[in-house]
């Protein structure tokens, strides 16, 4: 199943949709078209291709969306949403009908009605059954209702409609089949093939299936009854007890031993035959129920077998059709639940938690109707040790997972970190799952411990600090000083430009007030921020001292106090000398350089030891949750587990639940898992209100820009030639290929001197967005203005800086070579007015930098990652800028720039893949896709 985004959902909703059948029913798909004659939306999923359809108007050939079934239902289900809220021309009906077919089908299989058989041609197939009256009358309302476009996929050889019932009693297969692809179908029906996801050719299970079939057809439907009776010893026992009933009816009722004694019924002559062979059905699936043959009448099951009963044999007959109805009398529930630290004093300080040996106690928690046992009442249906207790004078049933719970009630100690997450998400793993944990007094007084670190107060700020800090930052220093004097570490990651240094700075000097804390801090940086990082110091804390751990004779002898400053590969370099010195902080600045857990550069941060530890980075979360994990797991570790427990515990499901659903992060496990990390993560944006008031307006302008026609000859050859070449080959060579094409069309639109690697060839008039650069430079240097030219291909800069020279416009350019006394003269030569115009690395000048005397952003090109875009913007746009920032995004238009930029812009599905891998992400596109991407449009 591939992820639709809602505004590709919605477009699809628009749509006809009819439904065409295949074998096995998983296969069959579903038709979007235009009754009007246009193509259907293009969207990044599905295949279009020309199809023959069956219309009021007789037979057409119209174009059509193809989506699989399981890809369709999320289309589907936003159609009845819509429709059901009455959107006025927001659906058509047709897409409407299916989608309440689709909830019909999904409300079966929640009540497990689904039947495992063989098709038509012999393959592995799941389908709805057996079915209830109510379940019939509904397939028979929803035939009736039909609008004609939902079967305008003709019968085979015929321009005529399918019959309604047959084709909505194949839909409701078709979803079926889709859903139960899990280990536990293999469980259930004992073949691995009804797991399987790819179709399994499986003729030699006919029989088998058509057998477990029996009575789905038939007139007699039969359950197995389960009553309470008293054994031999005085005690309660189980007695299974079939029951017969008419499947058009359930009311015509009677027992097994009822109809084989002869009583009358209206149940027809096959009734006995019928049972006899459903009996012997069950019975294949659950051996005791053999001793119900040859004639069924009634079964009395022993401890053992009354316990695998509510284990999972009740579950397996339902899986094959024969359902189990427990009594009454024992209806009350007797159920397990996870606790925290119940035997324990709430904590009234959270460094009770933090310090001394840091457990608490988890374990289960029995509760009769929700109300929890007394000891003695648990230790009395321990030491019963039976199916059926008796617990406050009513029978309850005790099955084989709930008795082990009984009998291993403690689950062992949580550290102090995983009781803060379960105290923040109300889940922990128990066996490898999530379990829910209570809630009660012991994690309501934790959480109102943890919320002190994330409230809204502050703090007075330290007396060495030369400043006067704004009220969001001096919330800031009171959240770092909360969480430091805790023992535990944060992420500060407020938008670039908000002062992150200054309240770090103020935090060091809090911490220098008193004695337990006081300590050197080690700032870790890029090398380009170590000049910001003394001069900031020296401004802000005059008299602490500061010092470099950078280039040769580098020394840790006498830093004792103060900052010592350091980049990371320095730290990278000498990580011994640095791991055996003393630090009271250490600070990894621009966090999101040790994003990758596994790099050497993260590996060396962790092995230097400090009191309290601080990322500061304004995109905690770049490209994916993975780097959220980095980073806290440095700051915090132990709060998230490993990363293999992250990715199992929060990546994974999160990626269901937006794939299955659309669900928006904000929702369901992202939630949750929003909640784990707020304390530990403080967030402020420039647009929150309050933060920045003074900061002037920002515009951001899409600039469009034709090609040229040299750079169409280059475009176009590059896609035919290497689309050749991609579409007769696979694998590791073929993404290759992808990342060649996409890296020579980049370039074709930035300049044909670029992807032609022309070095002193004449610039001008060969390319749409040089022309639109200087159109732009010559208006802002009109107007005293000054600009940042963002591109991520250094050779382009080195063509731009040719071109600007030669055009005389004065123009610097800062790269990933650039030398970091060098990069300190040329911002300041920026700053100070002498250089109007700065071309930037995009990957080495795109964050640390501050720029404001720029007030015009240009991105030459376009990184496909609005994040990382964003922090280049914001070294103009940031607390010290006082003219509004214009930024322009050049584009060319018809290209795949021009398609990207639409998909970011959308939020749609692949702009999510390029912001998690860039052009890997479209190396995974299929040929049909990836030609689509990349064709040159004319412009709309």
């Amino acid at each position: 199943m591939v992820w639709i985004a809602r505004e590709d959902a919605g477009l699809l909703a628009r749509c006809a949709v009819a439904f065409e059948p295949g074998d096995p029913a998983r296969t069959g798909r579903l038709a979007f078209w235009d009754p009007e004659g246009a193509g259907p939306p293009d969207v990044p999923c599905g295949v279009t291709e020309e199809a023959d359809l069956a219309t009021a108007d007789g037979l057409r050939t119209l174009p059509v969306r193809w989506l699989t079934v399981a890809d369709a239902q999320p289309v589907l289900a936003l159609a009845r949403r819509l429709h059901g809220g009455q959107a006025d021309g927001a659906v058509h009906p047709s897409a409407a009908f299916w989608g309440t077919a689709t909830a019909l089908a999904l409300h079966l299989a929640a009540r497990e009605r689904l039947l495992p058989g063989v098709s038509v041609g012999g393959y592995d197939a799941w389908r709805v059954g057996p079915l209830d009256p109510e379940d019939m009358l509904r397939l028979r309302e929803l035939a009736a209702a039909v609008p004609p476009e939902a079967l305008a996929v003709p019968v085979p050889g015929h321009a005529v409609l399918p019959e309604p019932g047959r084709a909505v009693r194949a839909f409701l297969d078709a979803v079926a089949d889709t859903l139960p692809r899990t280990a536990a179908a293999e469980s259930a029906t004992g073949r691995a093939a009804f797991a399987a996801v790819q179709p399994q050719h499986v003729p030699q299970l006919r029989a088998w299936a058509e057998e477990i079939a029996v009575g789905i057809d038939a007139g007699v439907r039969v359950l197995l009854a389960v009553r309470l009776v008293h054994g031999k010893d005085g005690e309660p026992a189980g007695r299974i007890v079939p029951l017969v009933s008419d499947l058009a009816d359930p009311t015509v009722a009677l027992t097994a031993a009822e109809l084989f004694d002869g009583a009358p019924h209206a149940l027809g002559p096959r009734a006995q035959a019928e049972t006899v062979r459903a009996v012997r059905r069950a019975a294949g699936v659950w051996d005791p129920l053999s001793r119900l043959l040859p004639v069924p009448r009634e079964l009395d099951l022993d401890d053992e077998e009354f316990g695998d009963l509510l284990g999972g044999a009740a579950s397996r007959l339902r899986a094959h059709g024969i359902d189990v109805r427990w009594p009454d009398e024992a209806g009350h529930l007797l159920t397990a639940r996870a606790v925290v630290g119940a035997d324990r004093t709430p904590p009234a300080d959270l460094r009770s938690v933090l310090g001394g040996d840091g457990t608490v106690d988890l374990r289960w928690q029995l509760c009769f109707d929700g109300d929890p046992l007394t000891e003695e009442e648990t230790a009395a249906v321990a030491e019963a040790n039976r199916p059926v207790v008796r617990v406050r004078g009513r029978w309850v049933f005790v099955g084989p997972a709930l008795a082990r719970k009984v009998r291993e009630r403690l689950l062992g100690p949580l550290t102090a970190m995983e009781t803060l997450a379960v105290a923040l998400t109300g889940f922990a793993e128990i066996g490898g799952e999530q379990v829910p944990v209570a809630d009660g007094p012991w994690l309501q007084a934790l959480r109102a411990l943890l919320a002190d670190t994330d409230a809204d107060t502050t703090v007075e700020p330290p007396a060495a600090l030369a400043a006067t800090l704004r009220d969001y930052q001096l919330r800031g220093l009171g959240w770092l000083t909360r969480m430091t004097s805790l023992g535990l570490g944060g992420c500060l990651a407020d938008d670039m430009g908000l002062g992150k240094t200054i309240q770090l700075i103020a935090l060091h000097l809090r911490r220098q007030e008193h004695e337990a804390s006081r300590g050197p801090t080690l700032v870790v940086c890029p090398a380009s921020l170590l000049g910001n990082w003394e001069r900031e110091v020296r401004r802000f804390a005059p008299g602490t001292a500061v010092r470099r751990f950078h280039g040769p004779g580098r020394t840790l002898a006498g830093a004792d106090s103060g900052f010592v400053l350091t980049t990371y590969g320095t730290m990278r370099l000498d990580t011994e000398r640095l791991g055996g010195h003393s630090w009271g902080m250490v600070v990894a600045d621009e966090a999101q350089h040790v994003k990758n857990a596994s790099s050497a550069t993260a590996k060396a941060l962790r092995q230097i030891p400090a009191d309290a530890r601080i990322a500061l980075t304004g995109t905690p979360v770049e490209n994916s949750l993975s780097e959220l994990w980095a980073v806290l797991d440095w700051t915090t570790p132990g709060l998230l587990g490993s990363h293999a427990h992250f990715r199992r515990r929060w990546i994974a499901p999160i990626d269901a639940e937006r794939a299955g659903t659309g669900a928006e992060p904000g929702t369901g496990t992202a939630a949750r898992l929003a909640g784990l990390v707020r304390p530990f993560l403080l967030r402020r944006r420039k647009s929150d209100p309050g933060v920045a008031p003074e900061l002037p307006p920002k515009t951001e302008t899409d600039r469009p820009v034709a090609l040229t026609a040299e750079q169409t000859a280059l475009y176009e050859e590059q896609v035919r030639a290497v689309m050749a070449e991609i579409r007769s080959t696979e694998g590791i060579a073929r993404s290759g290929l992808v990342l060649k094409l996409l890296t020579g069309l980049k370039q074709i639109c930035n300049h044909p001197a670029q992807f032609l690697k022309e070095e002193g060839a004449k610039l001008s008039g060969r390319s749409g967005k040089l022309a639109l650069l200087d159109e732009l430079l010559d208006t802002i240097l009109t107007e005293d203005g000054a600009a940042l030219v963002f591109t991520q291909y250094v050779a382009m800069a080195r063509l731009l800086e040719r071109h600007l020279r030669d055009r005389g416009i004065p123009a610097q350019l800062l790269h990933g070579g650039t030398p970091v006394a060098r990069r300190e003269e040329m911002v300041r030569r920026f700053q100070d007015g002498e250089v109007p115009v700065f071309l930037l690395s995009l990957k080495a000048a795109g964050t640390g930098l501050n720029l404001t005397r720029a007030d015009h952003v240009v991105h030459y090109d376009r990184w496909w990652n609005p994040a990382v875009e964003a922090q280049a913007t914001d070294r103009a746009y940031r607390i010290g800028q006082t003219r509004p920032v214009q930024v322009h995004r050049m584009i060319a238009e018809g290209t795949v720039e021009d398609r990207i930029a639409t998909l970011l812009e959308a939020k749609q599905e692949l702009a999510d893949a390029v912001i998690g891998s860039g052009e890997q992400a479209l190396s995974r596109l299929g040929n049909d896709e990836l030609a689509n991407l990349v064709e040159l449009r004319s412009a709309q």
